[in-house]
């Protein structure tokens, strides 16, 4: 097997193997897929017609390269895989960095997804029912066939071992295509563009929507123009993998967005370019394949292609579609495993996903997606659509907070550009984050109904899963920030609400069409045999228990998140409870000397930076005194009688003194000294207290084998002593006096 680098190099991480051109091609090849590719052929066109759409998707550039220069800014400072994860846990920490993880992994799952659900779709529309083998099941209208399904578990498969054992291969791979794409893309439209401006009945009216404003029309493309580009960012979770200078990744990251609108743009012209002769409009056109619901063959940017270039237009169109299905694949795929590895690194995922291969590839982490990803194609393409529609909110929720940090950052180091393009980046994403929480801004939903209802889901799952990595934080990275628990506690409130709004609405939708077709003859037979009067109040207790179980499920979504809020907060708090026990006990042992049991030379320097602090802070601090004592004779009895004997001597002293002084803490500062300090009732019976000490010591001068101490007291006087060590100078002056009067005594001394 061949291997990058030495073992050394190996375990240091990731190796360096994307170009400018591999970073430029994953950027472009993850940011245009599937469905942003039929998308703006049809719902940018269907709301602001070519040019809102243009203008709008311009607009939407301008700010994607303020999010350009975010991501520069951070890659730059944090060179590391995990892209928005780990610039969030740098600068926020990692509770807010889990929040990011958890959307940014929806993101990707949900480009991934829908992609390689779209070959069975690719397949039907280009070549028939070749695949329509073995009906399994039909899921929300969609049928599922067993040769459709095992078709796209072999395309993510695939995806998955190309990734695997030949990343850079993949990678290389991938960008060819994106180069495919968009020089097909690119070649078409100039084709269609020059023979079309040649025909006298060229126009691109209607520009805009007749009979709306124009202004909301480029403002609605604007703030969804986000949605286009996710993906972009791709490069951002390998930044540890260039092989060039981190310097140059904001004109990759700008090079990329402005290829990516320029393909939008292209693809949005060549969709005006002709419509059948029973048509009136490009819009009447966009219309009527709305109802007919046709094939994707039969969309503007093909039947154009078609119209003015024949098959050889049509089939560079199509191979172009399925290039950028599979350069999303692999670019999704390149961009999970790097955040998957690096969430592994900090144990939000088991750590042997955060292990690499013999080529530094997070092998594992490319193993979890495919088993992640692989039973998808049994959901249908309808439940990934609105899984696929997250995308807005993810959107907003990574690239806010990316800008947030970007903006702190930047303000802690001075760096004026990039706090001024966090800035401009908070406040766009916190303007499309309204638009999506109120989408009555903008008149009419973003969002289809069942994604509501999945994202709030997939938010209470992140409280799920947050419980586990609490478990597995042995280091207590996590818990230490409740607010981004509020936040997507919050989060699911809204979205639960919104969900309820537009179920609500539907239904009552619902019921106002029967209540028409009751009035206009078209009502089933069983409701005129009813009676109007209760075929009526029948209709209306249907929309009266439907809002009480809507109200009811939303109710139990939030107490369920509200629960499991307060699970995870118990358990933090009963971490906390635990090292603070720990705490406790370490600084108890600390603070303990071991051999004699009185306070530790740590505790005697804690107590004084406190009294020091007292002194700075009182004009007239609380009286205290010192005593420091030496032990004499040591160095005789541990050279006569052996070092244990000498541990016992330094016991019975320390024994000594806390008889005598037993109202005030003792500390052994040093082998053979002690250090008293007395206040309060000790401060009050301090004489009476070295007299008894004195006393005892006097007699043990006399007796072989007794303990005998000197010591000297000295008190604290304000206006004299400036600080503690001038009264510890006095008092250990005084304390070897008395030590020569003890030797005079007949007492051993150190020499």
């Amino acid at each position: 097997m061949e291997e990058y680098g030495s073992a050394k190099e190996r375990e240091e991480g990731l190796a360096p193997y994307l170009s400018p051109l591999g970073a430029w091609g994953l950027a472009v090849g993850t940011a245009i897929g599937w469905g942003s590719f039929l998308f703006t052929t049809t719902h940018y066109l269907e709301k602001a017609g070519p040019v809102g759409s243009i203008i709008g998707m311009l607009i939407g550039m301008a700010i994607m390269l303020f999010i350009c220069r975010n991501y520069h800014f951070l890659m730059n400072a944090f060179p590391s895989a995990g892209g928005v994860y780990s610039f969030i846990k740098h600068v926020f920490g990692y509770d807010r960095a889990f929040l990011s993880f958890w959307y940014v992994m929806l993101a990707y799952l949900a480009m991934l997804w829908a992609n390689a659900t779209a070959v069975p779709i690719f397949i039907r529309s280009f070549f028939g029912d070749a695949l329509e083998i073995g009906y399994l099941y039909s899921i929300f209208g969609y049928k599922i066939y067993a040769g459709e399904v095992l078709i796209t578990m072999a395309i993510i498969l695939l995806t998955g071992v190309l990734c695997m054992k030949r990343e850079r291969h993949a990678v290389k791979f991938a960008t060819a295509l994106t180069l495919t794409f968009t020089i097909g893309i690119t070649a078409v439209s100039l084709a269609v563009g020059g023979m079309h401006l040649t025909e006298p009945a060229f126009t691109l009216d209607p520009k805009f929507i007749p009979s709306e404003d124009i202004f909301p029309q480029i403002l609605a493309i604007s703030l969804i123009s986000p949605w286009a580009f996710i993906g972009f960012e791709n490069i951002s979770h390998s930044a540890r993998e260039f092989k060039f200078s981190r310097e140059h990744s904001f004109a990759v990251l700008a090079a990329s967005v402005v290829t990516t609108t320029a393909l939008y743009i292209f693809v949005i012209l060549l969709s005006i370019g002709a419509y059948p002769a029973d048509c009136t409009s490009w819009l009447d056109y966009l219309r009527k394949l709305a109802e007919s619901k046709a094939s994707i063959k039969v969309l503007p940017p093909f039947y154009v292609a078609y119209h003015y270039l024949g098959a050889t237009g049509f089939a560079v169109l199509a191979v172009s579609l399925l290039a950028l299905i599979i350069t999303s694949l692999i670019g999704n795929t390149v961009a999970l495993s790097r955040l998957f590895y690096q969430v592994a690194k900090d144990d939000v995922l088991p750590d042997r996903f955060g292990d690499l291969n013999a080529r530094r590839n997070p092998e594992k982490a490319v193993f979890l997606i495919m088993i992640a990803s692989v039973g998808v194609p049994l959901l249908g393409r309808t439940a990934v659509g609105w899984i696929v529609d997250v995308l807005v909110i993810c959107a907003v929720i990574v690239y806010g907070l990316v800008s947030a940090a970007a903006f702190k950052l930047a303000g802690e180091r001075g760096c004026r550009l990039e706090r001024f393009t966090g800035l401009i980046g908070m406040i766009v994403m916190g303007a499309l984050g309204l638009v999506q929480l109120f989408p009555g801004i903008l008149g009419y939903d973003t969002l289809e109904t069942e994604t509501y209802f999945l994202l709030s889901l997939w938010s209470v799952g992140g409280f799920l899963f947050l419980r586990n990595v609490l478990h597995r934080d042995y280091a207590r990275y996590f818990g230490r920030s409740i607010s981004a628990w509020v936040v997507l506690l919050g989060l699911i409130a809204f979205v639960a609400l919104g969900w309820m709004r537009l179920e609500n609405g539907n239904f009552a939708n619902m019921t106002m069409d029967k209540v028409r077709d009751y009035y206009n003859g078209k009502a089933p037979d069983a409701a005129y045999a009813m009676g109007e009067e209760p075929y009526m109040m029948k209709l209306r207790e249907a929309v009266a228990k439907d809002r009480v179980f809507n109200n009811s499920l939303v109710l139990i979504l939030f107490m369920l998140s509200l629960g499991m809020f307060f699970s995870n907060y118990s358990v933090v708090q009963k971490r906390s409870e635990e090292d603070e026990k720990e705490l406790h006990h370490t600084r108890a042992l600390a603070y303990r000397d071991p051999m004699t049991g009185v306070k530790s030379k740590q505790a005697y320097m804690d107590e004084l930076a406190e009294l020091e602090k007292r002194i700075a802070q009182s004009a007239e601090p609380e009286p205290f005194a010192m005593l420091v004592c030496d032990v004499n004779g040591l160095k005789y009895i541990n050279d006569t009688y052996g070092h244990k004997a000498g541990d016992e001597y330094i016991c019975a002293a320390s024994e000594l003194i806390c008889r005598n002084f037993k109202h005030s803490p003792v500390f052994r500062t040093g082998g053979d000294e002690f250090v008293v300090i007395m206040r309060e009732h000790g401060f009050e019976r301090r004489c009476e207290s070295l007299e008894n000490l004195n006393a005892e010591v006097e007699a043990n001068v006399r007796l072989e084998g007794k303990v005998v101490v000197a010591a000297g007291l000295a008190d604290f006087i304000p206006g004299k002593d400036k600080n503690v060590h001038d009264t510890f100078v006095r008092a250990d002056a005084l304390m070897y006096e008395r030590k020569m009067a003890l030797k005079r005594m007949g007492a051993k001394t150190r020499s």
